[in-house]
């Protein structure tokens, strides 16, 4: 964060393309519900990433409404967090542009996730899907955060920030204008695989609908799920080293020690030497355990989406609020009339 002397904040999004699943739940959400009592956190909902592809305008407004009362249902109190969705918070585009005239071609040229969502077909891209790294960079520091909670797969996004920030504070002689924002990736479950495929991260578009456990999923389907899910013949290791290549192994012993609250070696010392014949109906009930209420909250509250509409809306007037004088202040330091 260089001298930057600022308010520890966090900001995230989430994109709605897409039912919430373990996956997001513990390698995202949870940690958003923890982060609430340790930082001044902004959770969004990045609807406008999410148009960097087609998207059918009534399903985006729904899948808006499903990750805002995903949120809230894993526990994230908008009273204590700013709950809000990107397109109103107007500061978000105004800043993206700004960046877009600090940022480097061969900056963006480098991002390897632009190269494998565009495929073959990269001229046929949108600007927007080319330029959504810079979009992310105005994400956060249009609030100054100073920390990230990201995959494994945004690392190099959250690089471009820094950099985004840095040359700014260099090219308008302001020091500590920006934070350089830190990333929060820590504790198990930060990536959680396919239940059919140790080796791929789980994803709603996958092909199988046992791959994937979904926080609107019922508790008999989350037990199926589970209990199906592909493992191997032998017995669990009585030490994490006996789970080197065997990755569905590998994934399922995360899984329980995520939702337990137990370290790898703790889940082993317990289940070590037995079979997937007693580990799965363990891990099927932990799943449901944890996962079932979250669901049912969740219907719960999409049932209501004048409520969220409205949390939405009350949120984006708190981020406005903090964001829109930052933003101004940029436009003062460029040279933009205000």
């Amino acid at each position: 964060m260089s001298g930057y002397q600022g308010p520890m904040r966090v900001f995230s999004g989430i994109q709605p393309s897409g039912g919430m699943h373990l996956g997001n739940y513990l390698g995202a959400i949870r940690k958003f519900v923890e982060l609430q009592h340790q930082y001044e956190c902004y959770y969004c909902v990045v609807d406008m990433h999410a148009i960097t592809v087609w998207q059918e305008p009534e399903k985006l407004r729904e899948q808006t409404f499903h990750i805002a009362a995903a949120y809230l249902a894993a526990g994230i109190d908008p009273e204590q967090a700013v709950v809000f969705h990107q397109s109103g918070a107007h500061a978000h585009a105004e800043l993206a542009w700004i960046f877009n005239c600090v940022a480097r071609l061969g900056w963006l040229d480098r991002m390897t996730q632009f190269k494998d969502k565009a495929g073959k077909n990269s001229e046929r891209a949108s600007v927007g899907l080319y330029t959504y790294p810079v979009l992310q960079a105005a994400d956060i520091l249009a609030y100054k955060a100073t920390h990230v909670p990201v995959g494994e797969d945004q690392k190099q996004h959250l690089e471009l920030s820094r950099d985004i920030a840095g040359k700014f504070n260099h090219d308008f002689d302001k020091p500590d204008f920006f934070p350089l924002p830190e990333p929060l990736i820590k504790g198990p479950g930060a990536r959680i695989m396919s239940l059919r495929d140790g080796e791929k991260k789980m994803s709603k578009s996958d092909p199988s609908d046992n791959a994937c456990v979904f926080l609107t999923d019922e508790a008999d389907a989350i037990a199926k799920k589970i209990k199906k899910a592909k493992s191997d013949p032998d017995a669990l290791p009585s030490e994490p080293d006996g789970l080197e290549n065997r990755p569905e192994a590998k994934n399922l012993v995360g899984i329980y020690a995520a939702l337990s609250g137990k370290s790898e070696a703790q889940v082993l010392s317990e289940f070590g030497g037995q079979g997937f014949g007693v580990f799965k109906p363990a891990l099927a009930e932990l799943v449901v355990e944890k996962i079932a209420p979250i669901g049912a909250e969740l219907r719960r509250l999409e049932a209501d989406p004048g409520h969220l509409q409205g949390v939405l809306r009350s949120g984006a007037e708190k981020a406005s609020a903090v964001a829109d004088p930052i933003v101004r202040e940029v436009r003062e330091i460029v040279g933009l009339l205000v």
